[in-house]
């Protein structure tokens, strides 16, 4: 892979792009895209390829899409030679399922779908049960701690019940709210010695009483059981069909109608429940309880619920059985989402055991982030033995955090509470770190497209990051394709020889797309490009004006004469329009120990600074420091001089001593606040010139990333308002 093509139109956002990317003389190639501009869509491409997707148009997915990226002999790349590692952001909401996973990045994608899907079903099914259980108690530890031993074994618990879940006919117990009947003070009640005895004199004598009846029977058909059948048998249409049912008693009785099954289910249900003695037990229990005001709920709910104090005899069994109702109330959530966890349990293995196989390329990936980055804690695999042992399947981070001579073992929740942002950064480096180590190992190779990974990170970290990434290119098995949007960056990785200057581009939009530029200004475009051509190119040397400022501001202070005089030509002014290009020169000279002169020194300065402003209306698209700077100073001149023409007050403009532009808006806003559409268009104007304008020799971002469309716009609707 000497060389990339590139052709793509409608790609995330890229309206169209034609490159060449050239890998024969340097295995790095460096991209600097100004915010908006191309960046992401970029590598979100090149993970489409790397994924087997199709790219698209997200905002405008009726466009066509072309996406050609072929090496020098026009052959596609192949998807598993493309790594991309995405900015920190992206990738940092890991769950917490493969948070201590070691395991390589297809892998542990799969790994997090196959637990995504689970967790959706997972959050349906507990948000149902919530509602149906009418308590705001963790569910799955609810569950777990009812039917195992453990408060952590849901799934396990879930899967012990399928069974006895499918076999249950109905949900006889899903209306009632656990936590009136579950509340910890009617548990420790329902404990109590005194309430045991009540509760089974009283089921003693319900039993016997039910023991009696012509047709319920203790443990077979109770009131819940007749009730389900008299439901189920309506429900389907039973004595429609002109069918009847025969219940044995003291005499055979048939019953031809749902009233009259139901009357005779009543009646002797009342026979019981009115039962003298049995009324005197329920009297003797309630006492019981009404000696503890904290259970007036629990007492409200029995009154009309009688029937549940045989449950209460086997507190377990009765919470079993309530879990159970729940469930099966909401059973297809259940079995959707037990499917889920089954199917899931296979793959995960597999997973598991892959994962155990790259155990000794995870020590590397270890020793490399211990040894190169700077946090306050230590990586270990803490399970290192009992893997090469084969008693644990996955390799597990262990974090040891240290504090001068002093160190501790912490838990990863514990680690990230402590660690600043930046440490968090750090350590999400570490899974990219192992997937390009895996890919080192294989030999295969592979362009490694880097998505801005140490945007934000702390420097000695981000330094890190480069010198991985400069030991990276050495390699044979790597080609790099870099994407940034910090300037700042772009310059290091430059200046640390990571990239070579041909291979280093700027992105630039256009009408029709973007386009790579060869690099300008990484450096110091000051000294590199507007001095040297100060006498030669207009647009240069009105770009030197600022710098000239600055340094003479460094150097003499604000209060030189020449400092005046250019500050003259950066703020409107009573002697602005008098500075000629001959008094420019002679501060150079005066700076620079200079002898030049420029062929038109009769000409003011502002006159040029118009005239240069116009032509780059009609310049063409491109990176174009030099005209950013040409029309921010422009379009500030004309701004300042229409706000003091309006206000109209010379002895107050010449007092103005710092902030000028802010200061005139304000006193714009406060004479004419009905100038609405004008205040708008000043406002930007102290928005967007001031930073085109104060650069310094070492930072251009600001500048790069405003683009030449907003200036000319901005130029414009300033010269309407003169």
């Amino acid at each position: 892979m000497n060389k990339l093509n590139l052709a793509l139109e409608n790609c995330y956002g890229i309206r169209k792009l034609d490159a060449v990317l050239d890998f024969s003389h340097s295995s790095t190639v460096a991209i600097y895209a100004p915010n908006g501009a191309m960046k992401s869509s970029l590598a979100n491409t090149f993970q489409d390829i790397a994924d087997g997707n199709k790219s698209k148009d997200r905002i405008f997915p009726d466009r066509a899409t072309q996406r050609a990226i072929t090496n020098e002999l026009g052959e596609d790349l192949p998807s598993n030679c493309i790594l991309v590692l995405r900015p920190y952001e992206e990738v940092s909401n890991q769950k917490e399922e493969t948070a201590t996973l070691l395991v390589n990045l297809d892998l542990r994608k799969e790994f997090e779908a196959l637990h995504a899907e689970i967790n959706i079903a997972k959050s349906a099914f507990i948000k149902a049960l919530k509602t149906q259980s009418k308590t705001k108690r963790d569910i799955e530890r609810e569950i777990s701690s009812t039917f195992t031993a453990g408060a952590d074994q849901f799934n396990v618990a879930l899967i012990r019940i399928k069974d006895e879940i499918a076999e249950q006919p109905d949900a006889p117990l899903a209306a009632i709210p656990y936590e009136t009947v579950m509340d910890e003070k009617v548990q420790a009640f329902l404990a109590d010695g005194d309430s045991k005895t009540a509760i089974d004199d009283y089921v003693k004598k319900y039993n016997e009483l039910l023991a009696a009846s012509k047709y319920f029977k203790k443990g077979t058909f109770t009131y819940y059981n007749a009730a389900i059948v008299a439901r189920q048998l309506k429900e389907n249409g039973f004595f429609q069909a002109k069918h009847t049912v025969s219940l044995n008693g003291d005499s055979r009785v048939e019953i031809t109608s749902e009233d009259q099954l139901e009357q005779l289910i009543r009646e002797e249900k009342e026979k019981i429940s009115t039962d003298a003695e049995l009324r005197s037990k329920f009297d003797a229990l309630e006492k019981q309880i009404q000696k503890n005001v904290t259970l007036r709920d629990f007492e409200a709910y029995l009154q009309e619920h009688e029937e549940l104090l045989p449950e209460l005899v086997d507190l377990p069994a009765f919470k079993e059985k309530l879990w159970k109702s729940y469930i099966k109330a909401n059973y297809e959530l259940y079995v959707n989402l037990l499917e889920k966890v089954q199917a899931a349990a296979i793959r995960t293995k597999e997973i598991q055991e892959q994962a155990a196989r790259e155990g000794t390329q995870w020590q590397d990936v270890i020793d490399i982030f211990n040894d190169r980055f700077v946090v306050p804690f230590r990586l270990e695999a803490i399970n290192k033995v009992e893997v090469m042992l084969g008693q644990e399947a996955v390799l597990r981070l262990g974090f040891v955090f240290q504090d001068g001579e002093e160190e501790v073992q912490v838990g990863r929740e514990a680690l990230l509470q402590t660690l600043s942002t930046g440490e968090k950064k750090a350590f999400y480096v570490l899974n990219m770190l192992f997937d390009i180590e895996v890919r080192r190992q294989s030999g295969k190779e592979t362009l490694v497209v880097v998505d801005d990974i140490a945007d934000s990170f702390d420097y000695k970290n981000k330094y890190a990051i480069i010198q991985y990434l400069t030991d990276l290119a050495e390699d044979r098995t790597f080609k790099q394709l870099i994407l940034t949007h910090n300037f700042d960056f772009y310059r290091t990785i430059e200046s640390r020889s990571l990239v070579r200057r041909s291979n280093c581009f700027m992105v630039s939009k256009t009408s029709a797309g973007v386009k790579l530029e060869e690099a300008i200004g990484i450096k110091n475009i000051f000294m590199n490009s507007w001095k040297p051509n100060f006498y030669g190119d207009l647009r240069k040397k009105i770009g030197c004006i600022p710098f000239m400022r600055n340094l003479i501001e460094y150097t003499k202070g604000d209060g030189d004469a020449d400092y005046d005089l250019l500050t003259a030509l950066l703020h409107w002014k009573a002697r602005s329009n008098q500075i000629t290009v001959a008094d420019l020169d002679g501060i150079y000279d005066r700076l620079f120990g200079a002898t030049g002169r420029s062929p038109n020194g009769a000409e003011t300065v502002l006159e040029i600074i118009d005239f240069e402003a116009k032509a780059c209306l009609q310049a063409p698209d491109g990176i174009n420091f030099e005209n950013k700077v040409v029309l921010a100073i422009a379009t500030r001149l004309l701004a300042e001089k229409f706000m003091g023409a309006q206000i109209n007050d010379d002895d107050w403009l010449a007092g103005i001593n710092s902030n000028q532009t802010p200061v005139l808006l304000r006193r714009y806003k406060e004479t004419f606040s009905d100038q609405v559409e004008a205040i708008q268009i000043l406002q930007r104007v102290t928005l967007m010139t001031p930073e085109n304008i104060h650069l310094n020799s070492f930072m251009y971002e600001p500048i790069l990333d405003m683009s030449d469309q907003h200036l000319r716009r901005l130029y414009q609707d300033v010269s309407a308002l003169n």
